[in-house]
């Protein structure tokens, strides 16, 4: 079949402007185009769809922030600017997802995010997920800051959006059993306790899986691949612990942002998931 398929491939592409294949060469070299372009399409989504009222100073100022503290550290470190694309997608992630009053908890939020990449590092790799840090740091320190899983509602067309582009995205990044362990421990945990043993009906268990903040966290941040195993089995016993964790404090102490803390709380064992169970390094393409 792909053999047949040839001939109409170099067929399209002799149709094709050299302009749009370059385009879409660099676009399909890093993964990170993937994942900058779908959270755009999440928060179009939220501020045209779910009415989120957003204002453009408050994303200017967090993807500016981050923009600029990793330019700093860049400077003075690496010289690899192709790592303002991460920080850009670390500030997205703290728009999608952290709410706040003051302007400043959001520069805060993105100044730990990004600093935290290059101060916290074992073997040469950060250890917490930007964001996740950048948000629950907010939290702790000004008491300002919160997550809104209500944000998202209960819209199927978003569990369909997140769900196939989420796909894509650790397609790229080769982090599909990441997401699917922890999700799969995560619910059937919850199915168990909810469903089975307190007979609860199956529309709530199905609510639980259709909450954006859920899907968001599952592919797009507990599969970065710059803060996760290098190993295939590592990374699913690892997402597995995080998903029992985080079941732990969803259920017993009421924590609705349980999936994040239970990331901040397991992320620093990834260095010794990667010395006992050691895999191939992960690069961005650069």
């Amino acid at each position: 079949m792909s053999t047949l398929l040839l001939p109409l491939r170099a067929r399209i592409s002799s149709f094709t402007p050299p302009l749009v294949r370059d385009i879409a060469h660099w676009f399909s070299s890093d993964a990170r185009h993937y994942q900058v372009l779908f959270q755009l399409t999440f928060l179009l989504f939220g501020m045209f769809a779910l009415g989120w009222e957003i204002s453009l100073l408050r994303l200017n100022v967090i993807i500016l922030t981050c923009l600029a503290v990793q330019a700093l550290f860049i400077q003075f470190t690496s010289k690899d600017w192709t790592g303002l694309k991460s920080a850009l997608i670390s500030s997205m992630s703290i728009c999608l997802m952290m709410q706040a009053n003051s302007i400043w908890t959001f520069v805060l939020a993105g100044v730990l995010a990004i600093s935290s990449k290059f101060l916290i590092r074992v073997q040469g790799r950060h250890v917490f997920n930007p964001a996740n840090f950048g948000i629950l740091a907010a939290l702790l320190i000004t008491g300002d800051a919160w997550v809104s899983p209500g944000q998202w509602g209960s819209s199927g067309l978003l569990l369909m959006l997140v769900g196939c582009l989420g796909l894509v995205v650790l397609l790229k990044v080769k982090r599909l059993d990441t997401a699917f362990a922890f999700l799969l421990v995560f619910l059937g945990l919850n199915y168990v306790r909810n469903v089975l043993y307190l007979g609860w009906p199956h529309d709530f268990f199905f609510h639980q899986l259709n909450t954006g903040s859920l899907l968001l966290f599952s592919f797009f941040m507990i599969t970065d691949p710059m803060a996760t195993p290098l190993s295939r089995k590592a990374r699913m016993i690892w997402a597995a612990l995080v998903a029992v964790l985080a079941w732990w404090l969803s259920t017993k102490a009421f924590i609705h942002t349980a999936p994040l803390w239970a990331l901040i709380c397991l992320s620093p064992l990834v260095p010794l998931f990667n010395r006992f169970m050691p895999g191939q390094n992960f690069k961005w393409q650069r």
